[in-house]
């Protein structure tokens, strides 16, 4: 296993980032790939398997404040899925006590036939985002953050990479912008303009030449983040 390489960061939360954050690659439009499973929790699939949205599978963790802002949005949401992923529970109900979380704990939402309930309409992508999309409302604070910045992820004072970055063909897709890249706007709404400054600062070291940023998602279907 390679020894994992850390910058320092001038912030006043995150004192720390990967390396890789700058240097590995992702897809930044999740609906324009055909997504696949190259291996599972690390392990190398000896046939990968093709699967839509296959980093959504699990289900995700959302802050206590995004679980109640979600159920705050049913109908919208609701209108959008399938019956029986409506009549599903959302959200699991054990909370998961966190200080990483604004809210201090977090809860799982639930699965519907092999993938995130709110994976179950009629398009690709997540129903949360959809809505918002549709309705015209601000999905910050509602579809939760570790959704929107995957495959980055964030404790205590570090911004990292998530475990299973490497289980799906998008990671280090050739000519894919930096993890960095498609993540940045949403790391500044998330955590202010103050953390991309420090992030800015730490990417001119590795010199790696950033690629343009994400395209904007389109209306005609639901985000990948």
């Amino acid at each position: 296993m390679s020894t994992v390489e850390y910058l320092s960061l001038s912030h006043d939360r995150f004192r720390r980032v990967e390396r890789d954050v700058f240097v590995r690659r992702v897809v930044a439009d999740c609906l324009s790939h055909a997504c696949t499973m190259i291996a599972d929790s690390g392990a190398r699939l000896d046939h990968p398997r093709p699967r839509l949205e296959a980093c959504c599978q699990y289900g995700a963790d959302a802050d206590l404040a995004e679980r109640d802002a979600i159920l705050a949005r049913r109908d919208d949401i609701a209108r959008l899925l399938v019956p029986g992923a409506r009549a599903a529970p959302w959200f699991g109900t054990a909370i998961e006590e966190d200080d990483d979380y604004p809210s201090g704990g977090a809860v799982r939402t639930g699965t519907f036939e092999g993938g995130c309930v709110f994976l179950a309409h009629d398009r690709r992508g997540c129903a949360i985002h959809r809505a918002a999309l549709e309705g015209g409302w601000d999905l910050h604070g509602v579809k939760p953050a570790i959704c929107r910045l995957f495959p980055l992820s964030y404790t205590e004072d570090l911004i990292c990479i998530s475990d299973d970055y490497e289980d799906y063909d998008c990671a280090d897709a050739p000519g894919a912008p930096t993890l960095y890249r498609v993540a940045r706007d949403t790391l500044g709404a998330l955590f202010g303009a103050a953390l991309v400054t420090a992030l800015d600062e730490a990417e001119a070291t590795v010199g790696a030449a950033p690629r343009p940023a994400l395209v904007q998602l389109r209306v005609g279907g639901a985000a990948g983040r």
